[in-house]
């Protein structure tokens, strides 16, 4: 079996200016997404974070066949906060994703087996 990985890391400021604009944040991001983010306590670090996981997910898949695009990709949390995978509103239950933040920064790891 053959395991892909990817990795993104995000500027959790970088957001910042995106944040303002909803017409740029629904062209990247589900409405679920947004809506988790907002009602976050750092709404910034929550847009960064599912940003970094669409990019590592996307990066992951580089190598098999793709036929979608990254706004495709979507990022749900369960009831416990665990993020999972989404494309195409289905879940992908061979992709794994972590993600981790700090004030600056956000990362996040995808694998595909």
């Amino acid at each position: 079996m053959k395991i892909n990985v990817g990795v993104d890391i995000e500027e959790v400021e970088r957001f910042a200016e995106y944040i303002k604009d909803k017409k740029y944040l629904k062209r990247i991001f589900s409405d679920e997404e947004i809506s988790y983010s907002i009602a976050r306590k750092n709404p910034l670090q929550h847009l960064a974070a599912s940003f970094a996981a669409k990019e590592a997910v996307w990066k992951a898949l580089s190598s098999k066949n793709r036929k979608f695009a990254i706004t495709d990709i979507s990022i749900k949390r369960s009831k416990t906060g665990r993020p999972h995978v989404y494309i195409k509103n289905k879940r992908c239950k061979k992709i794994d994703i972590s993600l981790s933040h700090t004030s600056k920064y956000v990362i996040a790891f995808a694998i595909v087996f």
